[in-house]
């Protein structure tokens, strides 16, 4: 069976083995205050620094989720207002998670085959603390491209962050970090492993800021979580075994240049042949906004359910779609765990059923 599924999806085959030897190596019951932790810790974060090109001088924070990094960027980095710009509905739920907590946050919606001009933000002012961009929209299949990301990073004010939701794209597409303060992403999807664990980087002016800020009211606040990784430790008891996998699974795999390669080759395959050769075409018109690392696909819903229903039936997995799109699309994911062999198997059943 191979899952297309863009998250919870398909894991490395190598993830069988890792469990095998975390139980084994007594990492299931490891004391997370232990000098043997530490190291762990030490050595995950150097090794994801090497393999995904990180500056060296950003904070890593393990975390349980991407939904909790909304919550945690709003309670540690916003003391007034964030602002996001979103087309879908994982954007959105960000935008919906810090009004909560902050009402005078501001929602800018755009248009799934839109390119927002960050020249002329409705609203964007100095009172910003957050600019929150959803880099990889999961739910649509949109993506925004490195020049979005550094035009409106080069016109913020000294005073406001910019954050970026990276969580279906960490890992599988080479990203200029240093043209953002804040990034995070699941490891459920391009880092190939079972879900229970996010990663957040800072840089050193968003570090600055929550220092500043000093917010201490929660049990995951950004402050206390900084202080102790100074030390390679949590705040809480963390998922030993999540960051002991992605240690693991991190030492195996190759340098994020290869892999975004990989990746972009093969979604440039998919489009040009899902755009001329069968029933479904791709939800995304516009090239520019097409997502790298998922994949949308559109078509009437008796087709849509038929194309899942048959692909199931030989061993693929499609994903659904999502929110507004769920009746009328499917999703699949080009994630680094999923092999080659996956995609001509879903090429030819598309050739043969729905050509």
């Amino acid at each position: 069976m191979y899952t297309f599924n863009p998250g919870p999806s398909q894991v490395y085959p190598q993830v069988r083995r890792y469990l095998q030897d975390a139980f084994d190596e007594g990492w299931l019951s490891a004391p997370h205050r232990g000098e043997r932790f530490v190291q762990l810790m030490r050595q995950t974060i150097q090794e994801l620094k090497n393999k995904l090109n990180v500056p060296q001088d950003y904070t890593v924070f393990f975390m349980s989720s991407a939904t909790e990094c909304w919550e945690v960027l709003t309670q540690s980095l916003t003391p007034t207002k964030s602002y996001h710009l979103y087309s879908g509905a994982f954007g959105e739920k960000w935008y919906e998670y810090a009004k909560a907590l902050r009402p005078e946050s501001i929602g800018i919606p755009f248009g799934i085959d839109e390119v927002p001009d960050v020249y002329n933000l409705p609203g964007l002012d100095e009172k910003t603390d957050l600019v929150c961009l959803t880099q990889n929209e999961t739910s649509n299949a949109t993506q925004l491209r490195d020049g979005v990301i550094l035009n409106l990073y080069n016109r913020l004010s000294t005073n406001t962050l910019l954050a970026v939701d990276a969580t279906s794209s960490m890992a599988g597409i080479q990203l200029k970090y240093i043209k953002a303060d804040i990034w995070y992403a699941s490891v459920q999807k391009c880092f190939g492993l079972p879900a229970g664990l996010s990663i957040m980087l800072l840089s050193p002016k968003a570090v600055e800021r929550l220092r500043k800020v000093n917010e201490r009211s929660h049990y995951n606040s950004l402050t206390a979580q900084y202080e102790k990784m100074l030390n390679f430790q949590t705040t809480h008891t963390p998922n030993v075994l999540g960051i002991y996998l992605l240690s693991r699974s991190l030492a195996d795999r190759a340098p994020i240049k290869q892999v975004h390669q990989h990746l972009q080759d093969r979604a440039t395959k998919l489009y040009d042949y899902f755009d001329q050769a069968t029933q479904l075409t791709p939800l995304i018109t516009n090239p520019e906004t097409r997502s790298t690392t998922v994949i949308g696909l559109q078509g009437p819903p008796a087709l849509i359910d038929e194309v899942k229903r048959r692909a199931l039936s030989q061993d693929l997995q499609l994903g659904s779609g999502y929110g507004t799109w769920k009746p009328t699309s499917l999703r699949i994911a080009n994630f680094p765990a999923i092999p080659d062999a996956a995609f001509e198997q879903l090429v030819q059943f598309f050739a043969r059923e729905f050509a």
